[in-house]
């Protein structure tokens, strides 16, 4: 590094980039990508500074348009920075100081893509040489030779290294004896490990340490990604001349296995467990393999896996755990994202459980979670399992919660324990039998590991050292010592005992993200699965003894669309889900077995799980459910409980729907707190049933002057089917368990989404011959977008649960720049890179909404959840003034620029006017809130500006409403019946013509926004497929910025949905007659959507 690192402080380019060419090539991935953009960028800075532009001009054509293929907006911006006279003017390059300071930075960056590039693993360091091995090299060779001697003898005498060594013929020969010879030294015990020594990183504790664990202490990586081991000293084929591969075996010598060209991976199976680097060879060499695995490896796709598809289960929203019971084998229990558990029997298709999510005692939830769940009842399971006996079953639920059932056969199932086991997602459980005691392991979003009595609940042990979100835990025992593995989502691998004494191990997964770890059934292999964030995805195979990584699997999509999971089986094989597919390997190939995709339909990434014997294999479908393959054993296990059920006498009932049980409880709570009783029972009658039909006649919101007169012509447009408009949902992250925020950019060529999780989504139309503009639409799917760099853009989250905070964020004019926060300190993100380009404003009080000054992109308006708006300056970095005037937290801002005010709305229902000259409040009115109707306490009210800058759109649960701005006057409000579902958002279109709503029911209505008169109704049964939840709703809606007919729907399950008129119809059904009288209020304004020659245009 010093010779490159002088080069670049030099400036000798050619000789950088000619000493990189050495190692790595532009292509070969994104780190030397990286490299050489930024060494070409620099070169290119350099020569615009000195004002050379010809040689600037030179490099941007011959060194920087290779990278236009990758980044095309990027290599349009440098481009750009010819036309400047200093490059400086640039924002993002305002701070760039002198070459040499300049060049400095850069080495810093440049430093950390070497160190993290694969292909400079192990090259940056000259190679730390134990002083044993000369001598083992040269055992090595003097083996080798000894095994080809023509008459070989025990205990040779070898006096020079000078010539090969060759035996002399004996009286009489024989084979050699196991005898070691002088020179080797003795040979280790096979599968002994390293023990924990003083000179390692962690001192020895007076606690046992289980072997498996000890290698990975004392001898931690320095690598950033764990690379695979050398292990003990084998004749693997890749270490043997090819001229040695089919070496003649001496007659003499029948002991000494000789691998062969096909034998590839059976040689590599010839290391003893737990021999040393240093471990030095007796002269006869016999094959060692691993112990349990002695299948032979030639195969293809064997019989023994799971391939066909005899069951496909409906299950009704999406799949985000499974497990299979641990001695009936064809009970299959599932957890969704939307908090259902269900319990199915294979054999009769039968559902035998269905349970929504439910508190079984709010009164002992905490004040947070009860809040919580009073604010937003939508809770994801994380994780289902069986204990070992079956005889107990765990649900991991995305807030705060651990439900443990007895299971007693059947449909009988008994609440056994509720645990509020972590601050924020229990993110993973398991049991585990600690001092022969059955215990619950959990892991969450608070970055602990907790010990839970699977009998009474009581808590035994709290591990705490991780420094992001445990994401897993793994409990397993080697040599009667019990221990847990566990995983965070910065990718920190570490491994406790059942003490206090902190954890043994502190490792890097590959990946550095969402990782998991399984043991194979016998409990000899420990593999693990992980996706990083740029949706690389690894599933590798971990030496215990060394604490790295053995081997490698390959045949992944280069970049999956979620996390990806994976399940072992038979001591054998890996499954994982990946690209719409099950991909199987052998435990002891790298190399992908074999691929299904189980006739088509999975997910993305699906979820995947194993019976026991591995006859039955459960993988979960882009459409809510699941397909059962089986293997022969499997198909004959299904027959026979099939008949089974048929024979037994079953009660013909079909399970009945349940009450979604949190509106109850949270309705319970807050009647007498917040008055949310009325509206939680509506919500209960709307959203309660259970992966049932939607039965909209009652649910369906109505304009309240809807006319009953039957001999109109008009009739209101119904669109109830999918091929009635043009709808489509967005590939999407499964990570993302709901939208909170959702906007297009202003170019209209790009959705960018705010998740739950505080991370930005980001999907962008291609140019092709269907869209050679590139705009959005539903007619041409999106791609998922991410830079180069593969890093994404995440909020600050600080102590905060990012589900339980309020995200908001704000797009600035020109799409360069994004400002986000959820719940923690205010990030400005750049919007082509997706680099953080500052953080402020930590919390408290935290940012709950934002907006942007519309003539100064410096000035930002910044509405807290203590009830104040902040006008900041980001350029300066300061408060220029403080905004006191409502109540409660701010739920929306908007700027007039033709009336130079700031308009905003706070959950206390008021609506406030403030001038931007002098940020004095000029009027200040509450929401008129329909006669009859309740509110809850956390209703958000959101306001937005008609295109004319006057008037403008209120939007709460309970009423759509269009005012005029300096008088604060209410000119129209459209209200709901009361039976109804309750508003969920509500957008103008780009054009103000039109305002759509989106409902709690899913139902999406188109209003002519002149009147707020109701043109067109959308069902859910036209986006959503049958299948989907009840559960699942729109939580935001966004309107395109220069297409007036289309916009898209945020959901609660994480989706995405753009929507579109048919071609043919070209616009939201008919707007109703306007009756005398009907627009009486608006008479004044006609200004508010009001017919004119564009409209008639359009139309």
């Amino acid at each position: 590094m010093k010779y490159f690192e002088d080069e670049v402080h030099n400036g000798n380019w050619d000789e950088v980039e000619k000493y990189l060419s050495g190692f790595t090539k532009v292509d070969d991935n994104r780190y030397s990508m990286k490299i050489f953009f930024e060494i070409r960028k620099q070169k290119y800075l350099e020569a615009l500074d000195k004002h050379e532009r010809s040689k600037a001009v030179e490099i941007l054509v011959n060194d920087l348009k290779v990278f236009a293929t990758f980044n095309e907006e990027l290599f349009k911006e440098i481009t750009q920075l010819l036309t400047l006279e200093n490059f400086r003017e640039n924002e993002q390059l305002s701070k760039y100081g002198d070459t040499k300071s300049a060049r400095a930075i850069m080495l810093v960056e440049l430093k950390k893509l070497i160190e993290a590039n694969p292909l400079f693993r192990d090259k940056l360091q000259f190679p730390n040489l134990k002083n044993s091995r000369l001598r083992t090299l040269i055992n090595q060779s003097l083996n080798w030779q000894h095994q080809l001697c023509k008459n070989p003898r025990p205990n040779p005498d070898i006096k020079t290294l000078f010539v090969d060594h060759s035996c002399g013929q004996p009286n009489g020969a024989q084979a050699p004896s196991p005898a070691i010879n002088p020179l080797l030294g003795s040979l280790p015990k096979a599968g002994g490990f390293p023990l924990l020594g003083a000179h390692g990183p962690f001192q020895p504790t007076p606690a046992p340490v289980p072997a498996p664990l000890a290698g990975w202490m004392s001898n931690p990586s320095t690598v950033t990604h764990p690379a695979v081991s050398g292990g003990a000293i084998g004749l693997a084929a890749s270490s043997i001349p090819a001229a040695l591969k089919h070496p003649r075996t001496p007659p003499t010598n029948p002991s000494v296995d000789y691998p062969s060209g096909d034998s590839d991976h059976v040689s590599k199976r010839t290391r003893p467990m737990g021999i040393s680097d240093e471990a030095n060879l007796p002269v006869n060499v016999l094959p060692v393999t691993f112990p349990g695995h002695g299948h032979s490896q030639t195969f293809n796709a064997p019989d023994d896996l799971p391939k066909a598809v005899p069951r496909t289960l409906n299950q009704g929203s999406s799949t985000m755990s499974m497990d299979f019971h641990p001695v009936q084998q064809t009970l299959l229990l599932v957890g969704t994202n939307v908090g259902d558990i269900a319990l199915w029997e294979l054999g009769s298709q039968e559902r035998l459980i269905s349970k929504n999510f439910k508190v079984w005692d709010l009164s002992a939830c905490s004040m947070p979670l009860q809040a919580a769940l009073v604010k937003d009842p939508a809770v994801s399971v994380n994780r289902v399992i069986w204990s070992p006996d079956g005889s107990l079953f765990g649900v991991a639920y995305s807030r705060h919660i651990v439900q443990i059932y007895s299971y007693h056969g059947g449909d009988e199932v008994r609440h056994h324990l509720e645990i509020e086991a972590h601050v924020g997602g229990v993110n993973d459980l398991a049991f585990s039998h600690p001092n022969k005691q059955l215990c619950v392991i959990t892991c969450g979003d608070d970055k602990t590991i907790k010990v839970w009595d699977a009998t009474n609940g009581t808590k035994q042990y709290t591990f705490e050292g991780h420094e992001a979100p445990v994401y897993s835990v793994c409990p397993h025992y080697k040599e009667n010592i019990q221990f847990i593995f566990s995983t965070a989502v910065d990718g920190k691998i570490k491994a406790w005992l059942y003490d206090n004494m902190g954890s043994r191990v502190d490792y890097e997964s590959p990946g550095h993200w969402c990782t998991t770890m399984a043991y194979s059934a016998d409990g000899t292999r420990l593999f693990s699965c992980g996706t990083s964030k740029e949706g690389e995805s690894f599933i590798v195979e971990w030496n215990e003894s060394e604490g790295v990584v053995k081997r490698t699997y390959q045949g992944f999509r280069k970049r999956s669309f979620g996390v990806m999971q994976f399940d072992t089986t038979k001591n054998r094989y890996l499954a994982a889900g990946d690209d719409f597919s099950i991909k199987f390997w052998d435990m002891d190939n790298i190399q992908l077995l074999t691929c299904f995709d189980a006739d088509g339909g999975l997910a993305a990434s699906p979820r995947v799980r194993f019976n026991k014997d591995g006859s039955l294999l459960a993988v979960s479908t882009n459409d809510n459910g699941i397909k059962i393959l089986a293997n022969s054993d499997g198909m004959q296990l299904l027959r026979t409980m099939e008949n089974l059920s048929y024979d037994a006498s079953r009660t013909p009932e079909a399970p009945k729907p349940t009450i979604n049980p949190i509106s109850a409880a949270a309705a319970a709570a807050a009647a007498t707190s917040a008055g949310l009783a009325d509206r939680s029972a509506s919500v209960v009658a709307i959203a309660g049933m259970n992966g049932d039909a939607r039965s909209l006649g009652d649910v369906k919101p109505r304009i309240t002057e809807e006319s009953s007169d039957k001999s109109k012509i008009w009739k209101l447009t119904e669109i109830s089917e999918p091929s009635q408009c043009r709808s489509l949902r967005l590939p999407e992250n499964l990570r993302v368990t709901k939208i909170s925020r959702l906007i297009f950019t202003n170019s209209g060529n790009a959705i960018l989404a705010l998740a739950s999780n505080a991370i930005h989504l980001l999907w962008k139309w291609p140019r092709i011959d269907r869209n050679s503009n590139g705009k959005a639409t539903a007619s041409v799917p999106p791609q998922l977008w991410q830079p180069s760099s593969g890093i994404l853009m995440t909020n600050d989250v600080a102590d905060t649960n990012p589900e339980e905070a309020v995200p908001c964020f704000a797009l600035s004019k020109n799409d360069s720049y994004v400002m986000s926060a959820s719940g923690g300190k205010i990030s400005l993100f750049n919007m082509m890179t997706f680099k953080t380009m500052t953080t402020f404003m930590p919390p408290p009080p935290a940012a709950t909404f934002l907006a942007f000054h519309p003539q100064d992109n410096n000035i930002i308006a910044i509405g807290m959840d203590d009830s104040t708006i902040q006008i900041y300056n980001v350029r300066v970095d300061e408060v220029k003034s403080k905004l006191k005037g409502h109540s409660k937290r701010i739920t929306g801002l908007a700027f007039s620029h033709v009336l130079n005010v700031l308009l905003s709305s706070g959950a206390d229902s008021q609506l406030c006017v403030w001038n931007t000259d002098g940020w004095e409040k000029q009027k200040a009115r509450f929401l008129q809130v329909p006669a009859g109707r309740t509110q809850t306490a956390q209703s958000d009210t959101r306001v937005q500006f008609h295109q004319d800058q006057i008037h403008f759109l209120v939007v709460h649960e309970t009423q759509l409403a269009i005012y005029e701005t300096t008088k604060l006057e209410c000119l129209k409000q459209w209200v709901p019946r009361e039976s109804s579902a309750p508003i969920t958002h509500a957008t103008f279109s780009c054009d103000s013509q039109l305002v759509y709503a989106s409902f709690l029911d899913a139902t999406i209505c188109v209003f002519t926004a002149m009147n707020l008169r109701l043109r067109c109704r959308i069902n859910p049964s036209a986006y959503l497929p049958a299948s989907v939840s009840s559960n699942v709703h729109p939580l935001v809606i966004a309107a395109h910025p220069s297409e007036p007919n289309e916009f898209a729907l945020g959901l609660s399950d994480g989706g995405i949905h753009v929507f579109e008129p048919l071609e043919s119809e070209n616009k939201w059904g008919i707007p109703p007659p306007v009756e005398n009288g009907s627009a009486s209020s608006m008479a004044a304004t006609p200004s508010v959507g009001a017919p004119g020659s564009e409209q008639a245009q359009r139309r």
